[in-house]
C-alpha cells in the first residue's frame, strides 16, 4: 500500500461503530467518523489520523456534501462501513406492526436503508478510481429470522440491506470492490441494552453462548472484511450472534 487508505464509518460515536473505527485506525487507515452525536469529535481526537463529521443521514444533501468533501480533501475513499441505524422501542419493546405509522416506517427505512444506498452510490466512483474498495454494510439477525425485539420497519430495512449489497457485489467485483454484510445478534450497545435486567437475562438465555457480544467482536470481522486478505470475499453475510441463528 503506497498511500494511506481512507475509511468512513457511520454511527461512529459508540458501540459497533466506535469499535470499528478504532480497529481501522489501528490498521493504519485515516478514519472519518460520522455521527449526529457531537461526541464523535472527541473520539476523533483520541485516534491517530482521524477526523469527524456531524451528518444527518436522513438528508441526502448532507450526504452528498460529505462525500464531495472527502473527494476534495483526500481524492479517495477506500473503505465504507455503513453502521448507523435506529431501532425505535418503548421500554425495550418493539413497535407493534398494526399500530406502526407510515411516518415511523419511512423514517427508519430512510436512516437504516436509504442512507446506505446513497453512501454506496456516492462512494463507489471514488473506489473505482483506484481499482480497490471495501464496503461493509451492517445488517442484523432480524434480517435473517424472526426476532421478538425488532420492529417490522427495522427488520425490513435490514433485510433490504442484504439484497442491495448482493447487487452491488455482483456489479462491482470486477472493479476490485467487495461488498459484504455483517449481521450481528445481541450486542452490548446503548441501543440494545434497553429494558429491564430480567427481560435482558431472558434474551441472553436464548443465546447458545449465554451472553451478548462485545462491539469489539463485531469490529474484528469488519476489520477483516476491510483488509487486503478479504479480496476474494464478496456478496457474503456474516452472522455474529453466538449461535442463535444457524443457517
Amino acid at each position: 500500500m503506497t498511500e494511506q487508505r481512507i475509511a468512513l464509518v457511520t454511527g461512529a460515536a459508540g458501540g459497533i461503530g466506535q469499535a470499528a473505527a478504532r480497529r481501522l485506525a489501528e490498521a493504519g487507515h485515516r478514519v472519518i467518523l460520522l455521527d449526529r452525536d457531537e461526541s464523535v469529535h472527541e473520539l476523533a481526537v483520541s485516534l491517530a489520523q482521524a477526523e469527524a463529521a456531524e451528518v444527518d443521514l436522513a438528508q441526502e444533501g448532507q450526504i452528498l456534501e460529505l462525500i464531495a468533501g472527502i473527494a476534495e480533501r483526500h481524492g479517495r475513499l477506500d473503505v465504507l462501513v455503513n453502521n448507523a441505524g435506529i431501532s425505535p422501542h418503548e421500554d425495550g419493546r418493539r413497535s407493534d406492526s398494526l399500530t406502526l405509522s407510515l411516518a415511523d416506517w419511512d423514517h427508519v427505512l430512510r436512516i437504516n436503508l436509504t442512507s446506505q444506498f446513497l453512501l454506496c452510490r456516492e462512494a463507489i466512483p471514488l473506489m473505482r478510481r483506484h481499482g480497490w474498495g471495501r464496503i461493509i454494510n451492517i445488517s442484523s439477525r432480524a434480517a435473517r429470522t424472526f426476532t421478538p425485539t425488532a420492529g417490522a420497519h427495522y427488520s425490513a430495512a435490514k433485510a433490504g440491506i442484504i439484497g442491495f449489497s448482493r447487487i452491488l457485489a455482483g456489479d462491482y467485483a470486477a472493479d476490485g470492490i467487495t461488498v459484504n454484510c455483517v449481521a450481528p445478534g445481541r450486542i452490548r450497545t446503548a441501543l440494545s441494552e434497553t429494558g429491564s435486567s430480567e427481560w435482558l437475562a431472558e434474551l441472553y438465555s436464548a443465546i447458545p453462548v449465554g451472553r451478548a457480544a462485545e462491539p469489539e467482536e463485531v469490529a474484528a470481522m469488519i476489520a477483516y472484511l476491510a483488509s487486503d486478505e478479504a479480496g476474494f470475499v464478496t456478496g457474503a453475510v456474516f452472522d455474529i450472534n453466538g449461535g442463535q441463528t444457524m443457517l
